[in-house]
């Protein structure tokens, strides 16, 4: 089958998609709107090709075709995935089939591959960091296409059949344009926690237990025996719980997040108890039952004369009820059949319950049965138990500071932010040996001391009522020494989160640096490395078992540093922190802080994992899942379940698996870094950059749009440093430069090749062949390349007041481009961009003339904002434009 053939499938949705659209546009907005749309299709995707756009109805045009295509395209993905497994073709990377194999050829026995998942920590955390622009409502219109499109393809499909789902696809639309994209509200926390949770029902809830049941599976098939497996994959959030720079999170918020998230775990435990009842209509006629079941049964609401022969059916009504009463006592709400039982003390006794059905069909001929819902059900309290996730908790180093020094002058101690590092360690030391608290009820405090304090209260209580594992880890941003780690155990402390026990300190949760910025990364390590010199915080962490978490954050140090200086900060960050850590024996488990664009650290997180550091996985990651990723990776089931099912393949590989080819050559890295970063440091420098980033991108409109609870910036818009990294990168995107993502490399290399000539090309070359890290930092930096077009970009630097600051700092942006493209293009051997990947380079083709419409209107309301900053009806269209963009580009933020 050619290529051709092969996406012909693709080729109709597409046209089936085009059409009702047009004809959607046609009857709502009129023939000319949709006549105009149309010749988008022949345009060839440069600004002197478009035909002129004007007006709402044509901008939400080129973006609702942005997201339908996306959805046919995503479609088509899971279409040729399912049609290499029925071809019996060989496992596609990033699959488990592939994975085991790989590690079973490698000569990897049963007892390795168990051990390494009995230690495993594999978390994707949700964040609410503000790129994800799309609203729910839509989100919903977009399955419900992606469902139609699906079933269109049905074999046995009748003509009236199609006309029907014709007919449904075309309302959907229609809703679809009729729905307001953009929210005439600002998100609150709220919100985005009840976003964060509706991906569980979608996707986690089902795609996690059906994970680990296919991973069992295969298992048993190639090791000949099928284990029960330890519960290795979870999914965190950090919504509720990440204070830093959100003023709107508080011991409420964080209190609301896990009942909300909590109401979600229990409403799914009593649907599959529901349909545990209806399947399990076992009679005492022609089953026994064990005397646990017995007593279950025994004790059952469900007292109808028609149960009274079915003892399954009255057990299961006791655990439902039971359940019921477990929701009263956590204050969850619950919609529960029976009247309220004995609440179960915690999921343990609730599992008890459920191991006793599973036992006795077991043991009296019913197994099968306990191999189904029973055994998902099982496995989903495993992995979800009351809370749902867990929930992080995060905080500026600076705020912690400020409540401890608060702490210490109402107790008559030391001016602690006067101290110099060594004494803030000393004293932090003396307080921690000590079970005395420093807050008084008797004194006043200020708010934010009040308010800190009140949080980590908040957190020991849901420990309390919902196990440790609810609230697991306590981030410090911004980590710059190692009393900022000491602060935040002292902070834990005053509410029991650190304790002292027979004289050892104790944590309930773990404390975590945050390295971000170029300084910090290269620091990183002897911070940890002074921590474990201390007595008082090895014996904290052997109350967490020997394991310390370290985030790195990929953001704020390539807004530092730059793309490639970035990249090779963290490569060396990570490098140094396994050698300490090997050194003191201490379990390290990385997390990191990745976006969804490639100057957030983004990409494929499977070839991303694989290139790390060589013992740096070690079967323990967490990756953050950020703005719009979380939409475009989990809220389909089938794609849902492919990137959780990367994530646990690519965690198998790089930590049992070892490539004797990789090579990583730190001298040729740490020049081209050195490099990098002078360029990118000598263009963010310039005089007057930040009026040119201020007017040559839609920042302040980004800033004004209501896609998150956090502002845009930490304190002003006129300061870079202040700038949060993500509407750094975001505005970057809608701009088509895409600066983030590659600015630097190209005078990088060419500074290399100045010094090294043929054979520094040479050498870069063998690189290119031998090196993970080489690999994907430029496949990453070739596909945002290929997304950004600087002859749009110069249309957005027109939009600056001083044109001679304009010329001077576009012109820079552009020779840089040039220089990327030709040391990218020498190395690589390719004379284009996404040469090697047809299927990007065709989505790539079919979005631009719509993307290059898009921008150019962009640019027009933008100047028209500048004259007429409070016109509400510009600000609106020029929502809607980033909205369409940000689609057309998907990973952006």
């Amino acid at each position: 089958m050619t290529e051709h053939d092969k996406d012909q499938p693709l080729r109709e949705d597409i046209a089936r998609l085009d059409r009702l659209l047009g004809e959607v546009i046609a009857e709502q907005e009129g023939p000319a709107v949709a006549m105009r749309l149309a010749n988008l299709r022949h345009a060839d995707g440069t600004p002197d090709a478009q035909p002129a756009l004007t007006g709402s109805a044509l901008v939400r045009a080129c973006g609702l075709y942005a997201q339908l295509f996306n959805i046919a395209e995503d479609l088509h993905h899971t279409r040729r995935r399912r049609a290499h497994r029925l071809a019996g073709s060989r496992p596609q990377a990033g699959s488990l089939e592939r994975a085991l194999s790989t590690l079973q050829d490698a000569g990897i026995d049963e007892a390795q591959l168990l051990t390494t998942l009995a230690e495993a920590t594999i978390h994707p955390v949700l964040t609410a960091h503000p790129t994800e622009v799309q609203r729910q409502s839509v989100l919903d219109g977009h399955r419900a296409v992606r469902k139609f499109l699906a079933r269109l393809h049905a074999p046995d499909l009748t003509p009236d059949e199609e006309a029907q789902l014709d007919a449904r696809l075309k309302r959907v639309i229609l809703a679809l344009w009729q729905t307001a994209e953009i929210r005439h509200f600002k998100l609150s926390v709220r919100d985005e926690i009840e976003n964060g949770v509706a991906y569980h029902p979608l996707t986690f809830l089902p795609a996690l237990p059906a994970l680990y049941e296919k991973l069992a599976g295969l298992i048993g098939r190639l090791w000949g025996r099928q284990p029960a497996l330890p519960t290795f994959l979870r999914i965190g959030s950090w919504i509720g719980g990440d204070r830093d720079g959100n003023p709107n999170v508080n011991a409420e918020v964080l209190a609301y997040a896990v009942r909300t998230q909590a109401e979600a775990a229990f409403a799914h435990y009593g649907y599959e108890l529901a349909g545990l009842y209806r399947e399990l209509s076992l009679s005492s006629r022609l089953v026994c039952v064990s005397p646990a079941v017995a007593r279950l049964a025994e004790t059952s609401p469900d007292r109808a004369e028609s149960r009274r022969e079915e003892p399954y059916r009255q057990a299961v009504a006791t655990i439902e009820s039971r359940l019921a009463a477990t929701a009263a006592r956590l204050g969850v709400g619950f919609n529960g059949r029976w009247p309220a039982g004995e609440p179960y003390t915690d999921r343990a006794a609730f599992r008890a319950d459920l191991t006793a059905l599973q036992l006795s069909l077991m043991q009296h001929g019913s197994g099968i049965l306990a191999e189904g819902r029973l055994s998902r059900l099982l496995r989903a309290l495993d992995v979800f138990g009351f809370s749902l996730m867990p929930l992080d908790l995060r905080q500026h180093a600076d705020i912690h500071a400020a409540v401890v020094s608060e702490l210490f002058a109402r107790a008559g101690l030391e001016e602690y932010a006067a101290l110099e590092e060594a004494a803030r360690v000393r004293v932090l030391l003396r307080e921690l040996s000590t079970p005395r608290l420093l807050y008084s009820p008797y004194l006043a405090y200020s708010e934010q001391t009040e308010k800190e304090l009140a949080i980590f209260r908040e957190a020991a209580r849901i420990q309390r009522d919902y196990g440790e594992d609810a609230i697991g880890q306590s981030i410090i941003s911004n980590c710059a020494a190692a009393s900022d780690i000491l602060a935040l155990a002292l902070l834990c402390k005053e509410a029991g989160l650190v304790r002292l026990t027979d004289h050892q300190p104790q944590a309930s949760l773990n404390l975590v640096p945050l390295f971000e910025t170029i300084h910090d990364l290269e620091a990183g390590s002897t911070i940890m490395e002074t921590l474990f010199a201390l007595p008082w915080y090895r014996q904290l962490l052997e109350s967490r078992g020997r394991l310390q978490e370290v985030m790195l954050g990929y953001s704020d140090s390539n807004k530092d540093g730059g793309y490639l200086t970035s990249q090779w900060a963290l490569y060396q960050a990570e490098r140094r922190l396994v050698t300490l850590f090997e050194r003191h024996g201490i379990r390290l488990r990385l997390f990191h802080g990745r976006g969804g664009s490639v100057g957030r650290g983004g990409g494929p997180s499977y070839d991303a994992i694989l290139a790390q550091p060589a013992g740096s996985v070690a079967g323990r990651i967490r990756i953050t899942e950020q703005g719009e990723v979380i939409a475009s990776k989990y809220s389909d089931p089938d794609i849902g379940a492919r990137n959780l099912e990367a994530l646990v393949a690519a965690t198998l590989e790089a930590t049992l698996t070892h490539c004797p080819r990789c090579e990583t050559d730190e001298g040729v890295f740490a020049e081209l870094s050195g490099h990098a970063y002078t360029a990118y440091r000598a263009l963010v420098d310039t005089p007057g950059f930040m009026q040119y980033f201020l007017e040559a991108t839609p920042i302040t409109a980004i800033a004004r749009l209501n896609i998150g609870s956090r502002p845009a910036s930490r304190k002003t818009l006129a300061s870079i440093k202040d700038l949060r990294a993500i509407p750094w990168v975001f505005s970057w995107a809608q701009s088509r430069v895409m600066l983030p993502g590659w600015y630097g490399f190209g005078s990088a290399v060419a500074a290399f090749l100045g010094r090294h000539g043929e054979a520094g090309l040479s050498r870069l070359k063998a690189l290119y062949d031998t090196s993970p890290f080489f690999q994907v930092a430029l496949s990453n930096m070739e596909q945002v390349m290929a997304k950004a077009d600087l002859a749009i970009a110069r249309r957005y630097a027109d939009l600056v007041d001083d044109s001679r600051l304009a010329e001077t700092l576009f012109g820079r942006i552009e020779d840089e481009f040039e220089k990327t493209r030709s040391a990218w293009s020498a190395i690589t051997g390719h004379a284009r961009f996404l040469e090697g990947n047809p299927t990007l380079a065709r989505s790539l083709a079919t979005r631009l003339p719509y993307l290059a419409a898009l921008n150019l209107l962009q640019i027009d309301l933008l100047r028209t904002l500048g004259e007429h900053p409070d016109d509400e009806e510009t600000l609106y269209t020029l929502h809607q434009t980033i909205n369409g963009i940000a689609a057309g580009l998907r990973n952006s933020g």
